[in-house]
């Protein structure tokens, strides 16, 4: 599942083009190419510094020097819930990211992983968002939690808590409003739907996960400021990660990453493969 980052075609073109005089030229036209791909000025300037120190040869060396500068700047982590104890992942995003259907995703993954999994519909401002979230549990065969349209989103995810302990299930993955009238009312919001958890739920079986689209560059970097000020977020899911231009952000955003969606359908969702990430960003590989 190698995809390939328009960023590196760039950088290699850049560097063939400069080849023999790595001038001034090359390194502002570097910083520019990297700052485009959202990689931000500190990046940038770091990067072009230290290919600056250690003067590449090659097109490869050149490459590996990038690779090498973002290693310590992405990070993956591995959500494996418990089978003991009652794991809660609240599942966050603005509208428009692939928040529901990554939930049913998930919920695909976790089935087949052996999981008795849950799905708390508590995105209860928009009745759109609970049907299609009922649609996704009808077709995925798993069990969905509910309320009327307005409920409390709350009130929502404490049922599903408390129905699911008297069931044994293992995992319950709730959906979240992403927009409502401001910002503040939203962060208000989630941050009832935090207290809520962490009152019946172990810290260690609780994770915050927001979905992210991974096209969407500088916004995708605003949108994990906001929701990481509200409740702290400990992974992140990338969709639309095949189509993947910039795939810079990541980088700023500096949060792990646990999963990719790559398709429409259920099983398009993949555990996040740091290397292959940085191999294809860097253009390696090809």
């Amino acid at each position: 599942m190698l995809f390939k980052f328009g960023i590196g075609a760039k950088l290699k073109a850049l560097f063939s083009g400069f080849r023999k005089t790595l001038d001034q030229s090359f390194f502002d036209n570097l910083e520019d190419l990297l700052i485009e791909g959202d990689f931000g000025a500190k990046n940038a300037m770091l990067i072009s510094d230290e290919v600056n120190a250690r003067k590449p040869k090659t097109e490869e060396e050149f490459m590996a020097i990038v690779r090498e500068l973002l290693e310590d700047k992405i990070s993956c982590i591995d959500l494996k819930p418990s089978k003991d104890e009652l794991t809660v992942y609240l599942v966050l995003g603005v509208n428009g990211v692939g928040k529901t259907t990554s939930i049913a995703k998930m919920a695909t993954y976790y089935k087949n992983e052996g999981y008795k999994v849950v799905m708390a519909a508590a995105d209860t401002f928009r009745a759109a968002a609970i049907d299609q979230l009922e649609l996704h549990a009808q077709r995925t065969g798993v069990r969905i939690v509910r309320q009327e349209n307005g409920s409390d989103p709350g009130a929502v995810i404490y049922d599903a808590i408390s129905s699911a302990q008297a069931r044994g299930d293992n995992l319950i993955l709730c959906d979240t409003a992403g927009r409502m009238h401001n910002k503040e009312n939203l962060v208000r919001e989630l941050q009832k739907i935090d207290k809520v958890i962490k009152n019946r739920i172990k810290p260690e079986n609780y994770k915050k996960i927001l979905v992210i689209d991974a096209t969407t560059g500088q916004n995708s970097i605003s949108q994990a400021q906001i929701f990481n000020e509200a409740v702290g977020i400990d992974a992140l899911i990338l969709t639309k990660y095949d189509s993947a231009a910039k795939a810079g952000a990541l980088v700023q955003i500096g949060l792990p990453v646990a999963f990719v969606g790559t398709g429409e359908h259920y099983g398009d969702m993949h555990v996040f493969d740091k290397d292959e990430f940085l191999t294809s960003l860097a253009g390696l590989g090809e």
